[in-house]
């Protein structure tokens, strides 16, 4: 458990700040080019989930998120996260989890502030996203990682 919280509690702590750094010089829908025609800086208000999806729905995922993180909690306890990949997944969730819901109870909305126009198809651009964000994408593929790894010991074990 000391472990988690010693990658929770930093990446935390980065993504509030990067936040509050945002909240602070930028204006709402406000975008500065860093790499031009590849990489912004903006301030972008999301009252939804990934990609935008529910926006409008800020309470609900202030509940779905409480939910998810007891939920996350109550497994790892139970020891449901046998491996140090998925103990890293877990921590990396729960941090973006924290992250965001913070957000959603601080701000009203959850600020995403990375921009990157990546020139592709139905890709231009990504949608903005933040810190929390990127612990959560990690943490998939690292419990993806760990179920592939998994199935392939068990396969041994046969």
């Amino acid at each position: 458990m000391k472990w988690s919280l010693a990658v929770v509690l930093p990446l935390y702590l980065l993504d509030q700040g990067t936040k509050w750094w945002i909240v602070g010089h930028f204006q709402p829908d406000e975008q500065r080019p860093v790499i031009p025609g590849f990489f912004d800086l903006c301030y972008f208000m999301n009252t939804g989930a990934a990609f935008s999806i529910g926006s409008g729905n800020n309470g609900l995922f202030v509940v779905i998120s409480a939910v998810a993180l007891v939920a996350l909690i109550v497994f790892a306890r139970r020891g449901g996260f046998p491996d140090t990949l998925s103990r890293a997944a877990a921590a990396l969730v729960a941090a973006g989890i924290l992250g965001n819901v913070t957000d959603r109870l601080i701000h009203g909305h959850v600020v995403d502030f990375l921009l990157f126009d990546l020139h592709v198809r139905w890709a231009n651009p990504w949608p903005a996203f933040n810190v929390a964000d990127s612990c959560i994408c990690v943490a998939v593929a690292l419990f993806l990682l760990a179920s592939f790894r998994e199935g392939r010991h068990e396969a041994r074990a046969r």
